[in-house]
């Protein structure tokens, strides 16, 4: 059986509601839905693009910790509570999966806090080396 190793961000969140950032199985590597906080200041844009761009830096930095990148990204899903917000994210997610085109769905759900505009989770795959 596969290793499982555990990925935290720091986020508060993560203890209080019992999840981890990113799980990595064998060559699988699982990230939770992420929001645009900045963990090190625990601040988040009241800008959709803005949090999609933090969004993605989280994202990069949970699969640099499994030794992946966006390269890997095989499925994403996005969440907004506004659907009519998903076209003003589409410049930054062009930036950062242009080159990649994972297979995609969004989805237009309240999410835990009004301040998020967004929340994105990706599935992983990780090349051999």
């Amino acid at each position: 059986m596969p290793k499982r190793t555990l990925i935290s961000s720091g986020s508060a969140f993560e203890k209080q509601i019992g999840y981890s950032r990113a799980v990595v199985q064998g060559d699988w590597i699982f990230v939770s839905g992420t929001t645009g906080y900045d963990y090190a200041t625990m601040t988040i844009s009241d800008n959709v693009a803005e949090q999609v761009e933090q969004t993605l830096k989280n994202i990069v930095h949970a699969l640099e910790q499994a030794n992946a990148t966006l390269a890997d990204v095989v499925r994403v899903h996005y969440i907004l509570p506004n659907a009519k917000d998903f076209e003003a994210c589409w410049p930054v997610l062009r930036k950062y999966f242009g080159e990649v085109l994972p297979a995609a769905t969004m989805f237009s759900a309240g999410l835990a806090n009004d301040k998020m505009k967004i929340e994105i989770e990706v599935t992983a795959l990780r090349q051999p080396q």
